[in-house]
């Protein structure tokens, strides 16, 4: 799974390196991105606007949007098929921007260890996600954009660490998620990144705490594995 990363880039920096368009105007780095938080995100190809989506996929037939704190990830092998999921992957494609994630490493009797991993060449990318609109029928005023991060087995990288990890697209390629329409075509984008493309280092396990935020959560641990 993917329960935590990082955009930890300045916005003009990230507009340049993904080529992408308008960026929101409160944009500020961060380095422990947690569920239910705002994360960045492009929905449409053409303007390459980056907007604010919250992380937790309502589903647009949900009665209560408290589902989406168990909706973070989808199975990319079964996303088009899971009524949670499905719709999503049709019509609302995302990108959500990030330039690191974390996972944990569960030890027997011991406390899990996290660790960070992020691309060799140290740029940023996109995670392939899916996004919905779910509107109270009581509330027509409160809209509510949401997300989801689609998951894969882990490459040979991960794999010591986890077993899944997150679908990464790089700029060549990501606006492709967005664009294609053919189902087979589109499952056939959610594959394992390349081993070589990531680094890991373990982290302290500050970053356990949602309320940390600050550059010392993706630091590298002294003493560490990497």
């Amino acid at each position: 799974m993917c329960g935590r990363f990082s955009m930890s880039i300045d916005s003009d920096d990230l507009q340049t390196a993904l080529a992408l368009g308008q960026m929101p105007a409160d944009w500020k780095r961060r380095y422990n991105i947690a569920p239910s938080q705002p994360v960045a995100a492009a929905r449409d190809a053409e303007s390459k606007q980056v907007e604010w989506l919250q992380w937790g996929l309502v589903p647009f037939w949900a009665k209560d949007p408290t589902i989406g704190s168990q909706l973070i990830n989808a199975r990319s092998e079964t996303a088009f098929e899971k009524p949670s999921f499905k719709y999503a992957f049709r019509k609302r494609r995302c990108l959500i921007l990030a330039d690191g994630f974390y996972e944990w490493q569960k030890s027997a009797g011991k406390s899990s260890r996290p660790f960070f991993f992020s691309m060799r060449s140290g740029e940023p990318f996109a995670f392939a996600g899916l996004w919905e609109f779910w509107q109270p029928k009581d509330q027509p005023g409160e809209a509510l954009s949401t997300c989801t991060i689609l998951t894969t087995a882990a490459n040979e990288t991960v794999a010591p660490i986890h077993e899944r990890m997150p679908v990464i697209l790089r700029k060549d390629t990501m606006w492709d998620w967005l664009l294609e329409t053919n189902q087979t075509a589109l499952v056939s984008m959610l594959h394992p990144a390349p081993a070589d493309w990531l680094r890991a280092w373990e982290v302290s396990r500050v970053v356990n705490d949602a309320r940390q935020d600050t550059p010392e959560c993706a630091a590298p641990l002294p003493g560490g594995r990497e």
